[in-house]
């Protein structure tokens, strides 16, 4: 009875919960939510101050009682209670102007593939806690599968490759299911820690993770391209200690990413080699599907194809297939229950 009350004034999310970022689907209306995952806390007060962009202009700049953080490390929770702060504060946005009073909404939940128990629990029991009456889960590359519009429910192998800020998920899909895959805790966060150390050993200058990224996405690349391109980078001398400036090229980025991609690569190359040769035949001719905010470096297509022999293809609006696959789920639960992770009795408030 109170869960059909809450349902009524409530409005059911689909969740991305991202390393770097979180993005909300929200029935019948679609996205209206993609925030960077970052909450900053007053330690002294332990009051959330900012959430999402606002926090993330905050890091690097805060003073010692000031903590800008990022609840989620290698796409699984580390900081339990900024997660529910921040998941609440997502859904109290989400019912703002509505007439709920007390939100109990659906939530499904994208979550890596090599998840353990322990961390899956810590997912839903964040959700609850935030304010959730039922938490469904489902496999990232099967959300982020449904989201770029692969038939996954035909016999036939669908790769999807996703790059997200904390994991890199490599998977065959086939008949509505996982046939094999891969994951591993080397993703766009790695990019971002790979430029901070090639800025400290060719340049003896210290950078910030904000700069950082926004040399990824300005210069980012693993192919040289037609027109080379260059940026100032701003940060601290290690040798004098003073604010100093630089300019780097892409081609100087490319040498810092390159190591990274060729793993990820050989981890594709890995998950083809375990795939049923049937499965196998139809990756050579269909290709590789690529989402995730990693997958846009400049190139990495490319690269991709003329390494692994296949056709690597990005998918429309790479960054937020997974959260659209939840809301694909949540739209048509009749029919696409089947797709999502066995329930816990704890997943549902009665």
């Amino acid at each position: 009875m109170f869960r059909n009350f809450f349902g009524t004034f409530s409005r059911d999310m689909g969740i991305d919960l991202g390393t770097a970022n979180t993005l909300v689907y929200v029935k019948d209306k679609g996205i209206i939510i993609n925030e960077p995952s970052i909450v900053s806390v007053n330690t002294r007060t332990d009051q959330i101050l900012a959430v999402g962009e606002e926090a993330r202009k905050m890091l690097g700049k805060t003073p010692p009682h000031i903590v800008a953080t990022r609840p989620l490390v290698g796409g699984v929770i580390s900081d339990f209670e900024v997660t529910e702060k921040m998941l609440k504060y997502f859904i109290d946005r989400v019912h703002k102007e509505s007439a709920a009073i007390a939100p109990r909404p659906r939530v499904v939940i994208g979550i890596p593939l090599d998840v353990t128990e322990v961390e899956r629990k810590a997912v839903e029991d964040a959700a609850l806690s935030a304010g959730a009456r039922e938490v469904m889960l489902v496999e990232e590359p099967m959300a982020a599968a449904l989201g770029a519009r692969l038939p996954i429910r035909e016999p036939s192998g669908n790769l999807i490759l996703d790059i997200g800020g904390g994991t890199t998920e490599i998977a065959v899909i086939s008949l509505g299911g996982v046939v094999t895959a891969q994951s591993l805790r080397v993703a766009g966060d790695e990019f971002t820690d790979a430029i901070i150390q090639y800025m400290r050993d060719h340049f003896n200058l210290l950078v910030g993770i904000k700069t950082a990224e926004d040399v990824k996405i300005r210069l980012g690349n693993v192919m040289a391209a037609s027109k080379p391109l260059s940026m100032f980078v701003r940060g601290r001398d290690l040798i004098t200690g003073l604010p100093r400036e630089v300019t780097v090229t892409d081609g100087e980025i490319r040498e810092a990413l390159l190591k990274i991609v060729k793993l990820i690569i050989e981890h594709i190359r890995a998950t083809i080699e375990s795939t049923p040769p049937e499965l196998a035949a139809d990756i050579y001719q269909r290709g590789l599907v690529m989402v995730g905010g990693g997958s846009q470096l400049k190139g990495l297509d490319k690269l991709i194809s003329k390494e692994l022999a296949i056709p690597a293809q990005l998918a429309d609006d790479p960054l937020t297939c997974v959260v659209r696959g939840t809301g694909i789920i949540l739209e048509d639960l009749e029919h696409t229950s089947d797709l999502l992770l066995p329930k816990r009795e704890a997943a549902t408030i009665r």
